[in-house]
This record gives structure tokens, sequence and C-alpha cells, in this order.
């Protein structure tokens, strides 16, 4: 039996991979998680028999378990293109999310775990012309483990969004391979189309035609400036750019979906529904996108921007993990 913690667990979903794929061989024995509302979906979808412990930089090495698996999406927003990208120096809320990583080595070193696992944005490793990146592989050499990375995209691997991260997986020394194989594309067929709802989806994910000329107005004030920032209006056919926890996140994977009749808002909204059947996806279509099956749930005591929150700042795991271990 293998044993686990998750480190910025989030909504669980590099659990969730590990899980499938190694089934009953694998037992998470802690779970590290700041966010409230992340928590409560967590706890909807894994049942452990221990709580759900906080801010990781406030917990002592001694007060985690032993365990053999070491899984962590440290933070990303630090490191992200579409962010500042102030990387170690990144401060939110009074926490250093950039630095979060040396909370990783620090249990790590302490508890020589047999694997490290670890999940971000493409953009660590170019963040301080590699630099950055270098400081984390360098730091898990020097506590012992001999690190392999890898930049893969989840479109690879039968989901349909252009999601490009790059994964590391360290081994202990005593333990660790010559080489180490990531996965290759096994399937880049899967579109938009594969994921929308069944039934048409209430009036409420419609935009008004306010907010739409807003976008418009917004869009082309970017392009007159030379920038490709604005809304996106996918294809059914096409694939999805990459969902993010807030900001253009909806707006730039918005599609077109005239099933639905009744146009009725049924929220504060400016103006009317637009006409052109202009619609963002819902959080389920967002967990799609991520690869989650339908068996896992939002609560509903968790709201719609916290889902959308959750389902774009997760990792798109379960797929790659379940095709290849």
């Amino acid at each position: 039996m293998l044993k686990s913690i998750d480190l910025f667990a989030g909504i669980g979903e590099i659990r969730l991979g590990f899980d499938r794929a190694f089934g009953d061989s694998i037992k998470t024995v802690f779970v590290s998680e700041w966010d409230e509302y992340a928590q409560k979906t967590y706890r909807a979808n894994f049942h452990d028999d221990f709580e759900i412990a906080g801010d990781i930089t406030k917990i002592s090495v001694d007060d985690i378990p032993d365990f053999d698996i070491c899984l962590a999406g440290f933070p990303c927003q630090a490191f992200s293109l579409a962010g500042q990208r102030k990387g170690f120096k990144d401060d939110y809320k009074g926490m250093a999310r950039g630095t979060l990583f040396f909370d990783v080595a620090r249990i790590c070193e302490k508890k020589k775990p047999k694997v490290i696992f670890c999940e971000n944005v493409k953009g660590l490793t170019i963040h301080d012309k590699g630099r950055t990146f270098e400081i984390i592989t360098e730091t898990l050499k020097q506590i012992g483990y001999k690190p392999f990375e890898k930049i893969l995209n989840s479109r690879d691997f039968g989901v349909p969004q252009n999601r490009e991260r790059i994964y590391i997986v360290a081994f202990r020394n005593d333990i660790a391979p010559e080489e180490f194989i990531f996965p290759t594309p096994v399937d880049s067929s899967k579109r938009i189309k594969d994921i929308i709802e069944e039934k048409p989806v209430a009036a409420k994910y419609y935009l008004s035609d306010v907010y739409m000329e807003t976008l418009k107005r917004h869009k082309a004030h970017h392009e007159a400036k030379g920038h490709g920032f604005g809304y996106e209006i996918r294809d059914w056919d096409d694939v999805a750019g990459a969902i993010v926890c807030g900001g253009m996140g909806r707006e730039r994977n918005l599609i077109i979906d005239k099933r639905q009749t009744d146009l009725t808002p049924t929220t504060h909204i400016k103006g009317e529904i637009n006409k052109d059947g202009v619609r963002k996806m819902t959080p389920r279509e967002w967990a799609r996108l991520q690869g989650f099956p339908e068996s896992y749930t939002f609560p509903n005591t968790v709201q719609k921007r916290e889902q959308y929150k959750q389902a774009g700042n997760t990792v798109c795991l379960c797929k790659i993990l379940n095709i290849t271990v």
C-alpha cells in the first residue's frame, strides 16, 4: 500500500488521477488546502477519516504522517504567462505564493518519500530567464532527489482543452531510475462538442446584449494597441483555450448555443439577453474540460463563481494518469 499526501490540494484532481491509476494500492493520509470553498468541494468528493489541514506554511512536519508519494500542485499564479509573473516575489493576501514550493522541499527533506510529483504552468520554465525553474530542480537535487520534467498538453490526452503544463517527477536517489518516460499523445480527437451539456442550459449562462457590446469595445481597444486580448467565441468543432481562475477565463471560451428558446432573464442584467445565442460554458462543462468524471460533484453550498474558480485552477490530470499508468 502506497501512502500519499495531497498538498495545495485544490479540489483534488491530482489525487483523483492517482486514485484512478493505482486503485486500492494507494491511500491518502494527509491533505492540505487553505481555501475554505475548495475544502467544501474536496470533502464532498473524498471521504477521509481526518480533517483537511489549512495553511501548509504553519504546519509542522512532525504533524504529517509518513508517506511514499508527495502530490504538490503548488500555486501557479506567480509564474503564469497570464499573470504578472512575479515568481518567488509574488504575494497574495499576505501569502507568498511563489515561495510555497519550498514548503514541499521542507516536508520532503525530512520525510524522505519515494516520489515527489509537481505540476505547474508552462511559464514556470521560462520565468526569470529560466533561473526560477533551475532553483526548483536544484533544490530537489539538494534534498536527495533526481527530477525529471516535461511539458504536456491536455488536448493530447482526451480532453478538448489547449492546456500546456510542466510536470515534474522526482525520485529519491536510492531508487531513482536512469530514465523516466513521460506519456506520449494518445487522443487528440476530442472537441468542444464532446463536453457540451446534453440539454439546453439556463438563461443565466447567456450574456446580455449590453455586456456583449462592452466585450466588443474592450477587444477593439486592445486590437488598436496591437494586443490580442479579448473575448473569443469558440466553434463546437474547435478545442477550448486554457481555462483559468477568473478574469477573462469564461469570456475567452464563449460558445454559440441556440437550443435555449426561453431567454427571459432570471438574474439582474443590463439590457436583454443577446439574440445570437452567445453563452459562457457551465461549471460542469469546465469540469469536463479538466477531465473530471461525471460522478464528481460541486456541492450546492459552493457558489457558481467559486465553482468556476476551482475548475479553472485545478489540474487536468485524470485522463493522463488513467491512460498511462
